[in-house]
């Protein structure tokens, strides 16, 4: 069967074709009201987000092939298609009265990290995402401490969302099929309000210790504590490396840094 809009490899675009696949995305979003489809393509998601009444749906898509066969086979997507990049959007005039709107999509591989630190500067207004995404991505996301995928994202975001790894789906379920596996997640909004440290000193601690992983803390923070005017008397976790730190721990770790 041809394919309806030509994949272009600069848009890391792949179009799933598994309607199974598609509808257990979509089953797996729990939000109801507001929801923002990141890359819809040929619509195969949006083709079941549409059933549901209980969903005010709008989509964002930067490729205008995918636009015209949008709005030609979806006509009432009209008034909430927005021919956009994602990651240069104003997320707060697209939803402007500050509610909550959840995410979901088929995102492009070679943008998802992207996209997650968007979510995290939005994660006020963003109570869940679901999405699908390279296999060793969705496997890093959701990683826990003492595991070698774990990273500087698996951190970042799990200090603000629950992360589950739902299903894997294979390299058929798409055109053109892509090199790798993919895989489904859902991130859920924990109750955390606040970090109890410095939320730039926390991303710089999570960034610094795990660009040099194979580091003892004590070492790769020394540019950070060489900066501090002056040294704290106790800062803990220095001999581990930051793969062993939970969440909870780079916050305790991020805290010591500026306590008197």
């Amino acid at each position: 069967m041809k394919q309806p809009v030509r994949p272009k490899k600069a848009l890391g675009q792949h179009f799933l074709t598994d309607q199974g696949v598609a509808q257990a995305i979509v089953a797996a979003l729990r939000s109801r009201g507001p929801v923002l489809e990141v890359g819809p393509g040929t619509g195969v998601l949006t083709r079941y987000l549409l059933q549901d009444p209980a969903l005010q749906l709008k989509v964002v898509e930067i490729d205008t092939e995918s636009v015209r066969y949008l709005l030609e086979h979806y006509p009432r997507l009209a008034p909430n298609l927005y021919e956009a990049d994602f990651l240069q959007m104003d997320l707060q005039r697209l939803f402007p009265d500050d509610g909550h709107f959840a995410l979901i999509g088929n995102f492009p591989y070679n943008i998802s990290s992207q996209i997650f630190f968007k979510v995290l500067d939005t994660r006020e207004r963003i109570p869940e995402v679901v999405c699908m995404i390279q296999k060793e991505v969705a496997e890093r996301l959701a990683a826990g401490p003492g595991t070698k995928t774990y990273g500087i994202l698996s951190v970042l975001l799990q200090a603000w969302y629950d992360i589950e790894y739902l299903f894997t789906v294979g390299e058929g379920a798409f055109v053109p099929p892509p090199k790798v596996k993919s895989a489904v997640i859902r991130l859920t909004r924990n109750d955390r309000a606040t970090l109890a440290c410095d939320e730039d000193l926390f991303k710089k601690v999570v960034k610094t210790t795990f660009n040099q992983r194979r580091k003892t803390i004590r070492n790769s923070l020394k540019p950070i504590l060489a900066s501090l005017p002056t040294l704290p008397s106790y800062i803990p976790y220095l001999d581990a490396r930051p793969e062993q730190l939970s969440v909870e721990e780079f916050v305790e770790l991020t805290a010591s840094l500026t306590a008197r």
